[in-house]
């Protein structure tokens, strides 16, 4: 791992702290925020490994008792409470979304990236975050699937909406994700 791999890992921390300072919304026991914004980025733009790395080193910050969520909450009492399971499964997601990223990256575009975002910042983060919920809130499964993943649906979706194009505009401008040369295999 080079520096510049770990100044964009600590650089997608860092947004993904700031996305906090947007206060959440309250719709049940688990806030709507703009984290996972920067859970759809770091996928995006710096790919599968770094963007689980930023994530993890967030989460770590978090558990350490920085209030980087949203509503200034950290600490350890955030792992064991009705949120676990999404924060948990962020570093998951950004993983996801940079490993499809990475295998679309000859044909990235803006759709392909909405459907990166789509199954890694959503999918993969309510397949997580639900059961927890349910587990933790003691909600029956129709109640922690409306309060823990329907009302999200909306805000998500234009979340994904919004880290594809800005993913599209940054591998322009100046792509993170290196370009596989020409007769070489992918892995």
């Amino acid at each position: 791992m080079t520096t510049k791999d770990l100044a964009y890992i600590a650089l997608f921390a860092a947004i993904t702290a700031a996305l906090g300072l947007v206060p959440g919304v309250f719709v049940g026991p688990v806030p709507i925020t703009a984290q996972t914004l920067g859970v759809m980025l770091a996928g995006s733009i710096l790919g599968a490994r770094r963007g689980f790395l930023s994530l993890l080193l967030f989460l770590v910050l978090v558990a350490i008792g920085l209030p980087l969520l949203a509503g200034g909450a950290g600490g350890l009492a955030v792992f064991v409470g009705p949120t676990a399971g999404y924060l948990f499964a962020w570093p998951v997601g950004a993983f996801v979304i940079g490993l499809l990223t990475e295998r679309f990256w000859a044909r990235y575009n803006a759709v392909r990236g909405l459907l990166a975002n789509i199954v890694g910042g959503i999918v993969v983060i309510y397949a997580v975050g639900v059961p927890v919920l349910v587990a933790v809130a003691g909600l029956h499964w129709g109640n922690a699937l409306w309060l823990g993943a329907a009302v999200f649906l909306p805000g998500d979706l234009l979340k994904a909406v919004i880290a594809a194009v800005i993913a599209v505009q940054v591998r322009r401008s100046y792509p993170v994700i290196e370009r596989p040369q020409r007769g070489l295999a992918v892995r």
